[in-house]
């Protein structure tokens, strides 16, 4: 069967091993990041936010002091501390993909890649 273009029968099977392989570390990587709990938090510290490695909220904080500062600054807080939990929850995802494919460029949507 040599002059067909298919691969040998050793490296169609090794190829399925590595297929097999990939899909079980990345439903561990899945759990992985399930787990994690990374924190974002406004420039002056008043507000935090919690997110999954999988960007599922957690838990919010916010200061007594900022809550006197009103609703606007709250929001403003608050927003700013998501963004930068999303931040870090989106860079801690890429980068353990990343680890996992071996650097191929996979393109995710919603990684940026």
């Amino acid at each position: 069967m040599a002059g067909f273009g298919l691969p040998n029968f050793g490296q169609l099977t090794e190829a399925f091993k590595k297929a097999q392989e990939l899909q079980q570390n990345a439903q561990k990587l899945q759990e992985e990041l399930d787990a994690m709990e990374l924190e974002g938090s406004s420039a002056d510290g008043r507000a935090s936010v919690w997110l999954s490695g999988n960007q599922q909220p957690l838990r919010v904080r916010l200061a007594p002091e900022l809550m006197a500062d009103g609703a606007e600054a709250c929001e403003a807080a608050v927003l700013e501390a998501l963004q930068a939990a999303y931040a870090n929850s989106t860079g801690t995802m890429k980068g353990r993909m990343e680890e996992l494919t071996g650097g191929l460029n996979l393109n995710l949507p919603g990684l940026g890649g």
